[in-house]
């Protein structure tokens, strides 16, 4: 399903916006209304506000980003322009990430030629980029009034700034891009793989075997889903650690084991985990 936002649990709504399958959620409560994540442009965000207005359940009166990516934040100044200047939340690595990095999402039109962005770089550079307003470094409550939505830095994953969504009386955490459904993990260039196994044992200590898991793209997933693919996330990180040790180059180590991945998708991966290890845990490349 896509588009249009329906009920997951308990006031709390998802949308799987057609661009990209980024995910979007609505969380209500007495005092207030939490609006997930902003989509990839100004004109996205805009899409999105007539969807959230749709659902008849009043104004958002904040915003979460659950990481710095375009996909995921250049909405935000449509939900400013359309709600005023509600706060928004997200772990201050992401802030500085948004801050440092998303002139550069913009200038590039979010990676002219990228097959599923065709159609969408003039908007995305038209975008103009609106930062969050209130971070924090662990966990962050928030009142609803009836209900407390916790704001989670389990650890490093898939950026230095990932943060979960709790909402713990409905059983939904919205994970962000620590977890995907509609493809593989997403390793860029500015991923953690070696910390990201952490993060998602972090994550799991959160989760009940009813909880409903909402990806940062594809449909809602359960536990099970969520131990699956951690245990593939700390394959690559332990195939990594192990080619490192035993002094494989880095430039021949997508051809030198077997991934639970398609390779071809762990180029970044590899180097940053590279990059990451300590110079104990790395020996001379063999010749």
């Amino acid at each position: 399903m896509t588009g249009a936002f329906h009920e997951v649990s308990d006031r709390v709504w998802v949308s799987r916006r057609e661009w990209l399958d980024t995910t979007a959620a609505v969380i209500a409560g007495q005092d207030g209304v939490l609006l997930v994540d902003t989509h990839g442009s100004t004109r996205a965000g805009r899409a999105l506000v007539d969807d959230v207005r749709a659902l008849g359940i009043g104004e958002v009166t904040g915003v979460v980003n659950t990481h710095w990516h375009f996909d995921h934040t250049f909405g935000n100044r449509a939900v400013l322009d359309a709600y005023g200047p509600v706060p928004v939340y997200a772990h201050e690595e992401a802030c500085a990430e948004l801050e440092k990095f998303g002139p550069g999402a913009l200038a590039t039109r979010a990676v002219v030629g990228h097959p599923e962005s065709e159609g969408h770089h003039e908007e995305v550079g038209e975008t103009e980029i609106a930062l969050p307003t209130h971070t924090f470094s662990s966990v962050r409550i928030l009142d609803l009034g009836d209900r407390q939505v916790e704001l989670v830095h389990p650890g490093r994953g898939h950026t230095a700034g990932d943060l979960v969504v709790n909402v713990p009386d409905a059983g939904v955490l919205i994970a962000g891009d620590l977890v995907e459904q509609s493809g593989a993990p997403c390793f860029g260039e500015d991923s953690w793989p070696l910390d990201w196994p952490l993060a998602l044992d972090f994550v799991l200590g959160m989760l009940r075997p009813e909880t409903v898991v909402v990806p940062g793209h594809g449909g809602s997933v359960d536990l099970a889903y969520v131990q699956e693919q951690r245990g593939a996330i700390g394959v690559v990180a332990e195939t990594i650690r192990d080619l490192a040790g035993r002094g494989v180059r880095v430039e021949d180590a997508l051809g030198a084991a077997q991934w639970p991945y398609l390779p071809e998708g762990l180029g970044h991966a590899v180097a940053r985990g590279y990059q990451h290890l300590p110079r104990s845990q790395k020996r001379l490349p063999l010749i």
